[in-house]
Formats: C-alpha cells, sequence, structure tokens
C-alpha cells in the first residue's frame, strides 16, 4: 500500500518545536565540548569524523563537555529556504498543483516547496511571486527585471520594464532576527503569526479561496470580434464571486486575463467564457485558475513558505561574573541538550549559562605562575594505591582554578570503550576530593610545579588584591561538580567541527538548523 508524509507534518513538528523551546516544562541549551580533537585523530582538523549516534558516544559527549548555553524563547525561529532577488533571474510562481506530472519549470523539483516561487530583496522585505510572465510563448516564464520593494496589502507589479511579475508582499525580517538567524540558504519566519500584532494588516487582509491569478495556457481561436474586452466574466467552481476581465487581440486569441473580483471560497475554478458573454471559439483557449493556499495568500506564512525547519542560536562569550567557557584551550564539538537537570537534582537546569566540567581551586608556593598544559594529565593520589585522573581544560593563574574532565581513557578503557589489559590507573573513575584516604594526600600532580586542593575555599567567589574574581561554580572545600548533571537530558543534535581556539576578547555565534 503506497503512502506519503505530507509536508505539512514536517511544518507541524517545526512549529510545535518552536513552542516546546518556549514552554517552562522545557529547558534547552547549546553546548561545546571535546578540547582535545587531536587526541581522537590526528588529522580531525583536516577532516573531522561524522558524529555516531549511539548510547555509548552520547556518554563520551557528556564527558568531554566543556559549558552550555541556554537557549530562550527568542533564540529559536521557524525558518524557510533564502531566495534572494537578482535581476535576470527567472523565478517560478505559486501554484497549488505543482507535482510530478507538473513541476515547477526553473527549480528542478516536483513541489511547491522545491520551487524558487518567492524571493527576499535587497531590504529584507519577502515576497512570493503569483506570476513569471509566464505565457504559452514564454512557458517556462520571464527572467526578473525590477526588484520588488512596496508594502502594499494587494499583490501588483513591482516596476515598469514589462517583465511580467506579479508580487505580493509577506513581511519584512527585522533586524535583530538577520543577526540571529539568516544564514546563507535559510531566512527566519516571523514567530507567532497566527497571533502578533505586527503583521495582522497581512493576515487579515488573506481571503479565504480568494482568487490572484489566472494563467494563459492557450490563447485559443476564433474568438468573436478582434480587439475586445471582455468585463466580469464570471469564475465557476466551488466559490463565489470571482470575476475577471478578459482581452481579446487582434487574432481574435486571448491576450490577457486579469481578476477583477477575488470572490472567496474556490478550491478550484474555471473561467466560464460564455456566461462573460465570450463569443464561442473556434479552438477554446486554456486559461489555469490559480487557487492561494488554505486561508488566502498571507494567512499562514509557515504552511505558504514550506517552513519546515527551525533554527536555534546561541552566543558563546566571555563573562568576568560567569566564566563558564574557558578559554587558551579549544573546542572541537558542538551540540544541542534538551531538559539537562541542574547538578545533584531532579530539577530542570535554569541557569543562564553553566559549566559542565569539573574544577579544582588550587594553592601553593607560585599558583599565580604554575602553567598546564592543555588536555594533559593531572593526577591526585586519593589513597593507598588509589589515584585520580583527569584532563586539563583550562588553568586560571589569577584565581588558580583548574578545569578538568574525566572520561573512558583515564578509566582502564581505550577510545572505542575497549578495556585495557594492564590499566596505569585501574579501571574505576576516581574523583579528586579534599578529604583523601590514609595513604593520599591533596597534592594535584601534573603542572610546572605541584599544588594542593585548597580545602579551605568555599563559595562561588573570591577576592585577590582587592578586587572580587568570580569563578563560575561552586567550590566546597577547594572541589567544584559541574553545574549540569551529567548524562541527564537528551543531546538531540552534534556536530564535530575542526577545532576553535577560544581567546579573552572572542565570541562565538552558534546556529544550528533542525530539518523536520
Amino acid at each position: 500500500m503506497s503512502a506519503i508524509i505530507t509536508d505539512q507534518i514536517r511544518i507541524l513538528n517545526a512549529k510545535n518545536f518552536v513552542a516546546g523551546v518556549s514552554t517552562s516544562d522545557n529547558s534547552y541549551y547549546a553546548f561545546v565540548g571535546l578540547p582535545n580533537p587531536t587526541g581522537i585523530s590526528t588529522d580531525w582538523d583536516s577532516a573531522p569524523p561524522a558524529p555516531v549516534d549511539n548510547f555509548s558516544k552520547a556518554n563520551d559527549f557528556y564527558d568531554d563537555m566543556i559549558a552550555v548555553k541556554k537557549i530562550t524563547p527568542s533564540d529559536v525561529k521557524q525558518i524557510a529556504k533564502k531566495n534572494s532577488w537578482s535581476s535576470g533571474v527567472t523565478y517560478d510562481y505559486y501554484r497549488h498543483d505543482y507535482s510530478i506530472s507538473n513541476p515547477p519549470k526553473n527549480s528542478g523539483g516536483t513541489t511547491l516547496y522545491t520551487a524558487n516561487y518567492f524571493v527576499v530583496n535587497s531590504d529584507y522585505r519577502v515576497y512570493i511571486c503569483l506570476q513569471n510572465g509566464t505565457s504559452p510563448e514564454t512557458p517556462d516564464g520571464k527572467p526578473s527585471l525590477d526588484e520588488p520593494t512596496f508594502t502594499d496589502l494587494e499583490p501588483r507589479i513591482a516596476g515598469t520594464s514589462g517583465d511580467g511579475y506579479f508580487w505580493k508582499y509577506l513581511y519584512s525580517i527585522k533586524p535583530a532576527d538577520l543577526i540571529k538567524f539568516d544564514s546563507t540558504d535559510f531566512m527566519p519566519v516571523p514567530q507567532n503569526w497566527e497571533t502578533n500584532s505586527e503583521d495582522s494588516s497581512i493576515r487579515n487582509n488573506a481571503v479565504d479561496g480568494g482568487i490572484k491569478v489566472v494563467v494563459i495556457k492557450n490563447r485559443g481561436t476564433g474568438i468573436g470580434t478582434a480587439n475586445q474586452t471582455y468585463t466580469r466574466v464570471p469564475i465557476k467552481g466551488d466559490g463565489f464571486d470571482a470575476e475577471c476581465t478578459v482581452v481579446v487581440n487582434n487574432d481574435q486569441q486571448v491576450e490577457s486575463v486579469t481578476v477583477s473580483n477575488e470572490g472567496y471560497g474556490y478550491t478550484y475554478g474555471n473561467v466560464d467564457l460564455a456566461a462573460g458573454a465570450v463569443p464561442t471559439p473556434t479552438t477554446a483557449p486554456t486559461l489555469d485558475v490559480i487557487i492561494p493556499p488554505p486561508g488566502g495568500h498571507g494567512k499562514n506564512i509557515y504552511r505558504e513558505l514550506g517552513a519546515s525547519n527551525a533554527l536555534l542560536y546561541a552566543r558563546i562569550e566571555n563573562d568576568a561574573e560567569n566564566p563558564d567557557f574557558i578559554t587558551g584551550n579549544q573546542f572541537a564539538r558542538i551540540g544541542i541538550l534538551e531538559n539537562p537537570y541542574a547538578w545533584g537534582s531532579t530539577q530542570l537546569l535554569a541557569l543562564d549559562k553553566a559549566a559542565a566540567t569539573y574544577a579544582l581551586r588550587l594553592a601553593g608556593t607560585g599558583y599565580s605562575s604554575v602553567t598546564f598544559t592543555g588536555d594533559s594529565i593531572i593526577t591526585q593520589t586519593v589513597g593507598t594505591g588509589v589515584t585520580a585522573v583527569g584532563k586539563v581544560v583550562s588553568y586560571d593563574q589569577t584565581t588558580g582554578v583548574l578545569k578538568y574532565w574525566q572520561d573512558r581513557t583515564i578509566a582502564g578503557f581505550n577510545t572505542v570503550g575497549t578495556a585495557l589489559t594492564n590499566p596505569t590507573y585501574g579501571y574505576n573513575t576516581t574523583r579528586f576530593t579534599a578529604d583523601p584516604a590514609v595513604g593520599g594526600n591533596r597534592i594535584i600532580v601534573g603542572g610546572t610545579s605541584n599544588l594542593s586542593i585548597s580545602t579551605t575555599f568555599t563559595g562561588l567567589s573570591t577576592s585577590i588584591n582587592n578586587r572580587t574574581y568570580y569563578l563560575g561554580q561552586e567550590f566546597d572545600e577547594g572541589i567544584s561538580g559541574p553545574e549540569v548533571r551529567r548524562y541527564s537530558g537528551d543531546i538531540i543534535y552534534v556536530d564535530n567541527r575542526p577545532s576553535i581556539v577560544r581567546s579573552v576578547n572572542q565570541k562565538e555565534d552558534i546556529k544550528v538548523i533542525l530539518q523536520f
């Protein structure tokens, strides 16, 4: 039995996803991770491997996660494909009946949403093309020469070139949305189109089943008297009151058909020449009545433009009061995390930024000049024959905060999860501690000199030389766990990237496009 999943469910899924981000029942975060990509693959930066989608790898993504940034309702939008208007390009026009047997002429697609029937102009105004100069003589349409710039409610031509294009203005992209949601291939669609006041005039002007365009496929022959104009020619169908004006040229053929009254309620229609007093032709013309999308043009912008994708935006930048994003090291993985919990909790994480690394506050002679090499090993003897092992993410010489992570590679397993025969540090992942057992100590080995965990320090900030420094995560006796609970929530998107080294004044804009 043959079946399809329609484009409308894809649009609905994108819409529901955007709505889900906006509810208090959900919490979405962008994350950065993997400070040591070349430790996994020596050619990572030239050929990042494709992420693997399984539960084992999901745990790896958590292990080397560095920090997360909350995605707010203002950071997500439905998006549609982007066609930037350019002079000389032949665009498709809107038709309700594109298919494999009736494909768009210029895009190479087979459906409405694969056609290039709408554009964004140089002022970031979006228009749908209702006619592209298609005629019996130019069945594929003509190049567009006049850029549409108007904001009229009703469709019209854009200029004086006579290119045959008939445009309908839909909306303007806001400058703030351009920063967050514009990309090479996609453009943002307004939020809450059905209810927002900014676009109400476009929405309220839409007429369900109102006819805007009739396309001439064949001009016919022998139609009455030459050079005649017939007005109030009815369009018959399941709707009401639509009429058009038919002009017959000197060759007794249909020269033009212009809709004079769009009517309402049509899902199909035919021009009734006889009822409009047009004489019976020798050969009947073929006139295609173009039916608008349900609700009319501009009623439902997501359906009209095929907005079946969503874009999530996050900006990664340094924050002196919440320094969760490291500097001096790199990351090579970004992703989206759905509904993680706060550390030590079963409540959804609510912080704007959150550290995903463990951290130690170190003290000792010369702590402000000690260096730790990024991605190198640090150890602590936590008891007789028991060693905690971690990998360096970053070290702040001013505050003495050392951030690190632990994964299976330091717990007796190789990078694919196979147990080692004689692991150096045993099979367990042992945590660093401020309270070592007999035979242990608080010394951290791995930097240019050994420092100790500052067990006297507890809190989120410290004062040094009369200046307050915020640490980004809370310490208890010199130890801090991540602010996001490990392995909680779902990782719904992962992208392995060539490594990016972070500096103090650097910002990264993350734009993730989810295609439904």
